[in-house]
């Protein structure tokens, strides 16, 4: 939805209310601001959730990034969820950013935000914070100052060692990519743009090696295991059951991700074939 026009994207978030999905993902890219985002989508909405999958904590500061989460919360009362991480380093680097010392970072980053000076009217309820958190330290982290995690580009295993650190009382919401094909083929044409950006990021590749993966299937885009552990693909039904796994090993909510060769154009049809399938 990062390509769509403003109209667009609010006549597309609508439909996918109306098909009951609970919330809507926005992430920090070179398009829209996060923040500016979600009031886009919020404004056009009446009831659906809407969160930062994720806000980048070193292009903001601290006071900024608490400030634009509790002016949400309190113009759409427990309709936003903010979701922080420490990104990427190239990512950060092409921005004139330094990228160090991520869990470290990330504790100082939440008690500056604690201490977040605000004068305008206090939300009621606060927006949750989640972490865009993938390794155990992050993800202990999470468990201990914030809501919960949203982690990305992961497989189920992820899922459930996630739920393990984090405990039966935090948030967990993995991110889950999706190709409607029929079959593997046709499914890594849009599939194997997500997996090059994806496994050329240290963070991630670390990651999926760390729980046991080896590097030689992991050199971009993939091999077919790999893929196929990463990206959910087939008819709706395929990918409800695959997206089920998540839920089995742990996962409290799927944001999924749908991926075309197309993203200048939403696919609400797929999406109203998925939703019987797994809203509710």
């Amino acid at each position: 939805m990062a390509y769509l026009s403003t109209p667009d994207l609010q006549r597309t978030v609508a439909e996918i209310e109306k098909m009951g999905f609970g919330t809507i993902w926005i992430g920090e890219s070179l398009g829209r601001e996060p923040f500016a985002a979600c009031a886009i989508i919020l404004e056009a909405t009446s009831h659906i959730t809407v969160a930062t999958g994720i806000a980048n904590i070193w292009v903001r500061d601290a006071t900024a990034m608490m400030n634009g989460s509790r002016t949400l919360a309190e113009a759409w009362p427990g309709r936003f969820v903010l979701g922080i991480s420490v990104s990427h380093a190239p990512l950060l680097q092409a921005r004139g950013h330094q990228y160090e010392h991520p869990v470290a970072a990330m504790r100082a980053y939440l008690d500056a935000m604690d201490r977040a000076p605000y004068r305008a009217a206090k939300p009621n309820p606060p927006a949750p914070t989640v972490l865009g958190a993938l390794g155990v330290k992050m993800l202990e982290l999470a468990r201990e100052r914030t809501a919960g995690a949203h982690p990305y580009c992961v497989p189920v295993e992820h899922t459930r060692e996630a739920r393990r650190i984090l405990g039966q009382d935090r948030l967990l919401a993995p991110e889950q990519a999706v190709v409607f094909a029929k079959n593997r083929e046709a499914a890594r044409l849009p599939g194997d743009i997500y997996m090059r950006t994806y496994l050329s990021l240290q963070n991630y590749r670390q990651n999926l090696v760390r729980l046991g993966w080896p590097e030689d299937e992991l050199t971009p885009p993939g091999s077919d295991r790999a893929f196929d552990a990463l990206v959910a693909w087939g008819d709706e039904q395929e990918i409800a059951h695959k997206v089920k796994r998540h839920h089995d090993a742990g996962a409290d909510h799927v944001a999924m991700n749908v991926l075309t060769l197309t993203p200048d154009r939403a696919s609400t049809d797929d999406l109203r074939r998925l939703a019987p399938l797994l809203v509710g």
